[in-house]
């Protein structure tokens, strides 16, 4: 963000080597992520449109929670960062447990609340859809909302192994969900002929099995940073008043984005199945255009936060600016990448003409925008998060999605009867305006005097 200048950066906590060995495992379990997402949608389509639409409906309340969770998670990683970077391990140990109990009461209180609302979210929400695609709705939120407190304690878990520095674990533990999920997609749906059921079992399964095995790594003491093993929780409001003020207001920001892409979501499904479709899949391809940035982001929290619980502004400026560097170039190597082999990808999805074209449209504008745009709308705000700035970036995303995500959706989408793909326009709007502000509250530096540690 500032001009170029050669800094020695020989004495700094994270050397070049320590950068790849934090990122690269990102990077790999992000794209796991996104392969097994595909993977699932492609494997559903074999059940036709109907099941491919019904499922991304979910997924949209899935993904909502999982930003929650990620959230709060996030807010722990930050406290714990920041403990480190002050030399206090005691404390980073202590916001670790408090994270992941506290996380874990949460998905629990939310679960039974998504059981209870089920119709309102399936009628309400969604609004009126085709009956078929409102069965395989049913049927998928059904089982995977069973998932939703061990989505959050793998969440919490991986967020505290990524504090310390040790992104690999969560990695690997990402490799055995993954293998989980799509051998156990391939066997039910192909060999059992399951269909949605197909789909969602081996996502809940895979996330009870993530879980486990991370928080039995955390129980073990000889990590970093471990969680003291009890079954007897008390709340420390020292610690947990420190996760949320980056939690809460990161959650929000999360999960208003999220629930501002399901109200567009319902506009979307006024154009037809064929724009639901293509939007899914849209979603689903345009998660590889941007995986890298998602992945330096969460190092971004592990880097920075050290850094200013250090106390050291120099070596957060000199960070910022490099992660920056390196989120434009692989998103650009991204997005070439997926701009390469896009028919193929297509040509798997078994898309109709009509949803094809629409898709490949879609395709081609957001990995445009991605290169220039999204890493001053995502990347730097996370050098705010972990700062503990947090509330400004809460208040600006929700400010600009509502101004324009939303309202921009409707005025292209419906008023000018651009369709879906006015959808995604209006969503740039909103990159455009939230990446302003970003760069005008970075260099005007307020983000500095909201550490967490003294």
């Amino acid at each position: 963000m500032n001009k170029i200048t050669r800094v020695d950066s020989s004495g700094y906590l994270f050397d070049n080597r320590s950068l790849v060995t934090l990122i690269m495992p990102l990077i790999v379990e992000q794209l796991l992520a996104v392969l097994v997402g595909m993977a699932d949608s492609i494997m559903i389509a074999s059940v036709g449109e109907a099941a491919v639409s019904g499922v991304s409906l979910v997924d949209q309340i899935m993904v909502l929670l999982i930003n929650i969770f990620a959230a709060l998670a996030t807010g722990g990683a930050v406290v714990a960062g920041q403990y480190l970077g002050h030399g206090r391990k005691e404390s980073a140990c202590q916001s670790a447990t408090q994270l992941v109990w506290f996380i874990t009461i949460c998905a629990v209180v939310i679960t039974s609340v998504v059981y209870a609302g089920k119709n309102l979210i399936l009628h309400g929400v969604f609004g009126q859809i085709e009956p078929e695609v409102m069965k395989h709705a049913d049927i998928y939120l059904m089982i995977v909302t069973m998932a939703i407190p061990f989505m959050a304690l793998y969440n919490a878990g991986a967020a505290v192994f990524r504090a310390m520095g040790n992104s690999k674990v969560s990695m690997q533990v990402s490799i055995i969900m993954n293998i989980i999920n799509v051998a156990g997609n391939a066997i039910l749906i192909y060999g059992f002929h399951r269909g949605t059921e197909g789909v969602a079992i081996p996502t809940l399964v895979s996330r009870i099995v993530a879980a486990v095995i991370i928080i039995i790594l955390l129980c073990n003491e000889k990590q970093i940073l471990h969680i003291e093993r009890t079954w007897r929780y008390r709340v420390d409001w020292s610690h947990v008043k420190k996760i949320l003020s980056v939690g809460v207001p990161n959650g929000l920001e999360s999960s208003m984005f999220q629930l501002g892409k399901i109200l567009v979501l319902s506009l979307v499904s006024t154009f037809g199945t064929y724009a639901i479709a293509a939007n899914a899949v849209g979603n689903a391809i345009a998660l590889f255009q941007i995986l890298p940035g998602m992945a330096i982001n969460l190092a971004v929290t592990t880097v920075i936060a050290r850094c200013v619980g250090a106390g050291d502004y120099e070596q957060v400026k000199y960070y910022n600016r490099k992660l920056m560097i390196i989120t434009h170039v692989g998103t650009a190597v991204m997005v070439l990448g997926v701009f390469s082999i896009l028919p193929l990808i297509l040509k798997a999805y078994r898309l109709s003409p009509e949803t094809a074209a629409a898709t490949r449209q879609i395709i081609y504008f957001h990995g445009i925008c991605a290169i220039l745009i999204w890493p001053a709308s995502f990347t730097l705000p996370s050098t705010f998060r972990a700062s503990g700035d947090a509330r400004a970036c809460m208040v600006i995303s929700m400010v600009s999605m509502w101004l324009f995500r939303i309202v921009f959706s409707y005025v292209l989408g419906e008023y000018f009867g651009i369709g879906v793909f006015g959808v995604w326009v209006a969503m740039v709007i909103d990159w455009v305006f939230r990446a302003l502000c970003f760069v005008i509250r970075y260099y005007r530096g307020g983000w500095k005097k909201q550490s967490l540690v003294q």
